[in-house]
């Protein structure tokens, strides 16, 4: 079997010097939520605040910054879910090249727009980042353009590991890194640069629970495909690692772990309300699986967030899924009697309670309800796990009939 030769440290800092004036270096942010829970400090490395809303750039540039100027003029093409559809288009505008990019038909419409701005054609194939992926190629295939590929590329991985090399200046004493896992080019970066200046560093990869094809993967021993994907973290959502990012990770990352859909939902809630910081759900991971302790950290801590293109109409949904996580939001129906006033009735008892109701639908002709029964839905705001349950407990002791329509 040939081994697969790794990026190295001398790859990434030639990469970038290459990046010098192109890309920020992004800012490191103190946590103080994080701290105040793992008991040490935790930093926040925000990609999200990178060009084009995400560390996606670095690979992409120096990616197309060393095509010959021939393998230029047939311009490029790539498959995204949004992010490294960014990140080609605008690093091929700076370097003169026409660039397509693929992406999934049901992609996020503010990341088509994003990415038609910068000057990128853009063609919707497949329903995930893997079904583009092989429309790119066959397009690359029929065209001669070359493929600018997400992940699994030497140029890409050590372009992504120049936020490393940032992160080992902001914070010199770091001892842990954690960053989301998609097809695994940031993370095998990370891991390239930070070993080899300090090999002692821990860096752990972060997966959805619905796309986690890393700890399959490592099971197995090579690289797997998941029949099935299913996730909100869209630029994570990735179902075969490749080859090279493998290689990197089974031999230099210290774990994968993987996160749910609720950790992401509160790790997002945290970031808006805590840190005033808006980052897409991919970008969340990191910070989800310390929130949720899937992480063994040793402190100081830098977690990635490594997007912060997130649909507005996203945005809403996961904030809402955040608070039900969190146990401040409740949707439940409550069944009652249909006389006058009892609507009136409810509503004081919910305020009784200090809960705030959002919206209420009052339905009196269901084949489902009874003769002389109603029902009404509501979503109503707590303060927490408790102050739900002490409002759940008294419509109960009340008489009314409560069930949950929707689970989180």
């Amino acid at each position: 079997m040939t081994r697969t030769p790794l990026v190295g440290l001398p790859e990434v800092e030639a990469a970038r010097k290459l990046l010098a004036g192109v890309v920020r270096d992004t800012p490191v942010e103190h946590s103080r939520a994080l701290t105040d829970q793992l008991g040490g400090p935790v930093w926040l490395k925000c990609e999200n605040l990178q060009r084009a809303g995400s560390y996606k750039v670095r690979g992409a540039y120096v990616r197309i910054a060393r095509l010959e100027p021939r393998e230029r003029e047939r311009g490029v093409v790539a498959a995204s879910a949004g992010n490294h559809a960014q990140g080609v288009a605008l690093a091929a505008r700076l370097l003169g090249a026409t660039a397509t990019v693929f992406m999934p038909v049901g992609a996020p419409l503010p990341k088509l727009e994003a990415t038609a701005r910068y000057g990128a054609h853009i063609e919707l194939a497949g329903a995930t980042v893997d079904e583009a992926l092989l429309a790119a190629g066959e397009y690359a295939e029929r065209t001669g353009a070359v493929l600018i590929h997400p992940f699994d590329h030497p140029d890409v991985i050590a372009g992504q590991g120049t936020v490393a090399l940032e992160i080992l200046e902001q914070v010199p004493d770091v001892r842990t890194i954690v960053a989301a896992v998609g097809g695994g080019g940031l993370i095998s970066g990370i891991a390239a640069a930070a070993k080899a200046i300090r090999p002692d560093i821990r860096v752990v990869g972060v997966q959805a629970a619905g796309a986690a094809a890393f700890p399959l993967s490592l099971k197995v021993g090579r690289p797997t495909r998941l029949p099935a994907l299913g996730t909100i973290a869209d630029g994570i959502a990735v179902g075969l690692p490749g080859e090279l990012t493998f290689a990197h990770v089974s031999k230099l990352v210290d774990d994968v772990v993987t996160v749910t859909e609720e950790d992401i939902s509160r790790a997002l809630l945290v970031l808006l309300e805590r840190q005033k910081l808006v980052v897409e759900a991919a970008g969340a991971a990191g910070v989800a699986a310390l929130l949720a302790g899937a992480v063994r950290v040793e402190t100081p801590a830098v977690a990635v967030l490594t997007g912060g293109n997130i649909d507005p109409l996203l945005l809403l949904r996961v904030i809402e899924h955040g608070l039900a996580a969190a146990g401040r939001f409740l949707r439940f129906t409550v069944r009652c009697d249909d006389q006058p006033g009892q609507l009136a009735r409810l509503l004081n008892q919910i305020a009784e309670q200090k809960a705030n109701v959002v919206d209420v639908a009052h339905v009196r002709y269901d084949p489902a309800l009874r003769l002389g029964e109603v029902q009404v839905a509501l979503s109503v705001e707590t303060r927490g796990p408790e102050h739900s349950q002490r409002l759940v407990s008294a419509l109960r002791v009340s008489g009314y009939e409560v069930s949950f329509a929707t689970q989180y």
